[in-house]
């Protein structure tokens, strides 16, 4: 009997410990990175020669796009591997404006207040809603329910009005979802632990707000691109256009055996980390764990179009002193919302135009986000024609989309059985990073790969 040539290498390195990483989003990257600086052997797969996931700069001309995330807040942990990167002197801040956020209400554009006083005091919520913002503060708090959602919670804490206007916008712009259905200890745990701890959390805020205040929104020279980029170029041991297609663990020894499309992988491994959304992480548990792969299977990524409008400044009535603006469902609008890309970072956009970046989609706008092209783009133009006082015979200069047909996953009651899964795998060796695991934010992405990063290295 001929024993293959790649079985004979697997069983002469299984007494070193090594791990494989499926993915090259920001997630698998990290993880690469802390398992490199520790000493541990690993192999990193993504299917793609690009490196990034979802974090992706393309730049169009004189127009610089973010098609996945616009900007980061500078985590500890985000700042830490920027400087381990050397990329310290490209990050840019967003400028100051950055800190005014506005919200779609009768018909037109008003400023969010960004502190609990700020709420009580301006007039973007009526008498009765910031009467019901006070009542807060002597609500009784509630016994923990794990299937409240951040819908059921904020009502019977602050009102309706504060759900309609505040958080809806806000969790549809974050995570493209829809508060009635995303779970409160899935999204926000903190929020449920101040109300346990404090009986309010108006009051906890303010007995645990912290002195540094907000985080820095920041981006980096060349775009956001530019982090995976720099990671990728620092990794040994990274095979990109190599997609895992098959994923077998070894009864009698608990190692996992690993293909791709450019052949077997050249070892075996103690532990697989898959750093890819639950639809592809699926594709390979099916063979074995049919249950865990279905639980991943069913979690939810709506659609989501981006849609970048440029005007000559000169049409455009609007400030546009802010980050960017926000439309509740209860508006009736056409887009979740546009981010105003060139009030922030410089380069965005030629000299003399303005550059919009419009959410057409997500749970709550589904429909919209599937729509052809042209229909879109004539759409977002007509709505940001009516907001932000256009001239009357004001054209986009310039517009583009990109659609993502899995946008963001969402933290429901199918989330659940996916971490459950997951939870399972681990035991035997298989464990996942990745925004349905960590958070749906870079830095949530970036601690939990550095943490594992740790665990891992602990173990070996």
């Amino acid at each position: 009997m001929t024993v293959p040539l790649h079985y004979i290498l697997h069983i002469s390195r299984v007494k070193k410990m090594a791990i494989a990483i499926i993915g090259g989003g920001i997630s698998g990257l990290t993880l690469a990175w802390g398992l490199q600086r520790a000493g541990i052997d690993y192999d990193l797969f993504e299917a793609s020669p690009r490196p990034g996931g979802t974090i992706c700069s393309e730049q169009h001309g004189g127009y610089l796009l973010e098609v996945g995330p616009n900007s980061l807040q500078l985590s500890d942990e985000l700042a830490v591997l920027f400087q381990e990167l050397g990329l310290t002197d490209k990050v840019e801040d967003a400028a100051a404006v950055s800190q005014n956020r506005y919200v779609l209400r009768a018909g037109a554009y008003q400023p969010l207040p960004g502190t609990p006083p700020g709420l009580l005091t301006s007039k973007f919520f009526s008498l009765k809603g910031r009467y019901n913002i006070v009542r807060e503060l002597f609500r009784k708090p509630e016994p923990v329910n794990e299937l409240e959602t951040l819908g059921g919670f904020f009502t019977r804490r602050f009102g309706s009005e504060v759900v309609e206007y505040a958080l809806n916008p806000f969790i549809s712009g974050i995570y493209a979802g829809d508060p009635a259905q995303l779970l409160l200890h899935k999204t926000f745990p903190q929020l449920a632990a101040l109300e346990q701890r404090h009986g309010s959390v108006l009051r906890g805020l303010m007995k645990t707000k912290s002195s540094a205040g907000r985080r820095r929104i920041v981006s980096l020279a060349g775009g956001l691109q530019t982090l995976p980029n720099t990671l990728a170029a620092k990794l040994r041991r990274a095979h990109f256009g190599q997609a895992a297609t098959r994923l077998h663990r070894h009864d009698d020894d608990g190692r996992w055996e690993l293909d791709t499309t450019a052949g077997p992988a050249p070892r075996l491994y103690q532990h697989v980390v898959l750093a890819l959304p639950t639809h592809a992480a699926a594709k390979l548990l099916t063979e074995q764990f049919p249950a865990e792969a279905a639980a991943l299977a069913a979690v939810y990524y709506p659609p989501m179009t981006a849609v970048y409008t440029a005007y000559q400044r000169t049409d455009v009535g609007h400030p546009l002193n802010g980050f960017g603006a926000l439309h509740p469902k209860a508006e009736q609008p056409y887009a979740a919302g546009s981010i105003w890309t060139s009030s922030l970072f410089s380069g965005r956009a030629p000299a003399g135009q303005v550059l919009f970046t419009t959410f057409v989609g997500g749970t709550q706008y589904e429909p919209q986000a599937l729509e052809p092209a042209d229909q879109q783009q004539a759409a977002v133009h007509a709505e940001l024609s009516r907001f932000y006082g256009l001239k009357a015979d004001a054209a986009p200069v310039w517009q583009h989309r990109h659609f993502w047909p899995r946008a963001i996953p969402q933290f429901d009651a199918r989330i659940l059985p996916a971490h459950a899964a997951a939870d399972h795998l681990q035991t035997l060796g298989l464990h996942a990073t990745a925004n349905w695991r960590a958070g749906v934010g870079v830095p949530d992405c970036v601690r939990h790969a550095r943490q594992l990063a740790a665990t891992l290295a602990a173990a070996r």
